[in-house]
């Protein structure tokens, strides 16, 4: 089992205490690329080419956990379209 892996099963089973580092290199790992407005927001947006909807998370000390829970859907997304 390979370090983001683990991430990724750490993030499933506590989706409530997840730093923006952790789920931010999970994301880049499965292929998602991210964007930061100019504009001095502190939100960023992830694209992936296989997926039409824009994952949108703001940088908070933990993350919510409704954006975590938005994130581990995408990522399942991407990794079954690539079965």
């Amino acid at each position: 089992m390979s370090k983001s892996d683990k991430l990724l099963s750490q993030i499933i089973n506590n989706p409530r205490d997840v730093r923006f580092d952790d789920l931010n290199k999970l994301l880049i790992r499965y292929g998602f690329e991210r964007r930061q407005s100019r504009r001095g927001s502190s939100h960023y947006t992830y694209s992936h080419s296989n997926l039409v909807d824009i994952l949108t998370i703001p940088f908070n000390r933990p993350v919510n956990v409704e954006y975590v829970k938005r994130a581990i859907d995408a990522i399942q997304k991407v990794d079954m379209s690539a079965d």
